[in-house]
């Protein structure tokens, strides 16, 4: 092969067009992750469960504590 095939600024061209090409498609290949804590998943869940059951029961739900305080 001649040096002038590695040289040509047509082949730079569709290199640097490949490379970009090519990190487009990876960084199009990000998962991003977020993990819940299963007990206050699970706390939320009884939560909303007691709720329904109450209003089906015909009773007021109770009132939430802000959420800066703690029991």
């Amino acid at each position: 092969m001649s040096s002038q095939w590695f040289n040509s600024e047509g082949n730079m061209k569709k290199t640097t067009l490949a490379a970009a090409l090519l990190g487009s498609v990876m960084a199009g290949c990000v998962t991003i992750n977020i993990y819940f804590p299963a007990a206050a998943a699970e706390k939320a869940a009884d939560k909303i469960i007691d709720e329904i059951w109450q209003l089906k029961q015909g009773t007021k739900p109770q009132a939430d504590q802000p959420q800066g305080e703690k029991k």
